[in-house]
Protein backbone atom coordinates (compact mmCIF):
# COMPACT_ATOMS: atom_id res chain seq x y z
CA UNK A 1 0.00 0.00 0.00
CA UNK A 2 1.41 3.39 -0.92
CA UNK A 3 1.96 6.04 1.74
CA UNK A 4 -0.46 8.94 1.51
CA UNK A 5 1.09 12.30 2.42
CA UNK A 6 -0.60 14.25 5.23
CA UNK A 7 -1.27 17.97 4.79
CA UNK A 8 -1.03 19.64 8.23
CA UNK A 9 -4.18 21.65 8.95
CA UNK A 10 -5.65 23.35 12.01
CA UNK A 11 -9.24 23.52 10.74
CA UNK A 12 -11.52 21.45 8.53
CA UNK A 13 -14.82 22.76 7.16
CA UNK A 14 -17.25 20.25 5.65
CA UNK A 15 -20.88 20.90 4.76
CA UNK A 16 -23.77 18.42 4.66
CA UNK A 17 -22.24 15.94 7.12
CA UNK A 18 -24.44 12.87 7.64
CA UNK A 19 -22.60 12.00 10.87
CA UNK A 20 -19.21 11.20 12.29
CA UNK A 21 -17.59 8.88 14.79
CA UNK A 22 -14.32 8.65 16.67
CA UNK A 23 -12.36 5.40 16.75
CA UNK A 24 -8.88 4.21 17.70
CA UNK A 25 -6.68 2.92 14.87
CA UNK A 26 -5.72 -0.72 15.52
CA UNK A 27 -2.96 -2.83 14.00
CA UNK A 28 -4.05 -5.25 11.27
CA UNK A 29 -1.34 -7.47 9.79
CA UNK A 30 1.40 -5.12 8.60
CA UNK A 31 -1.00 -2.16 8.36
CA UNK A 32 -3.73 -0.53 10.40
CA UNK A 33 -7.52 -0.27 10.38
CA UNK A 34 -10.48 1.38 12.03
CA UNK A 35 -13.87 -0.26 12.53
CA UNK A 36 -16.69 1.34 10.61
CA UNK A 37 -20.43 0.56 10.67
CA UNK A 38 -21.43 -1.37 7.54
CA UNK A 39 -24.12 1.15 6.67
CA UNK A 40 -21.20 3.14 5.25
CA UNK A 41 -20.06 0.38 2.84
CA UNK A 42 -19.57 1.88 -0.62
CA UNK A 43 -19.63 5.45 0.73
CA UNK A 44 -16.84 7.99 0.37
CA UNK A 45 -15.31 8.65 3.79
CA UNK A 46 -12.62 10.84 5.33
CA UNK A 47 -10.20 9.77 8.04
CA UNK A 48 -9.25 12.79 10.14
CA UNK A 49 -6.04 12.44 12.15
CA UNK A 50 -6.18 14.45 15.37
CA UNK A 51 -3.31 15.90 17.37
CA UNK A 52 -2.77 14.28 20.78
CA UNK A 53 -4.94 15.98 23.39
CA UNK A 54 -2.91 17.90 25.95
CA UNK A 55 -4.34 18.18 29.46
Amino acid sequence: MKKIPIKPQKELKIKNIAGFFKKIVNSYGTGAKIDCPKIYLGKEVYVVILEDEKD
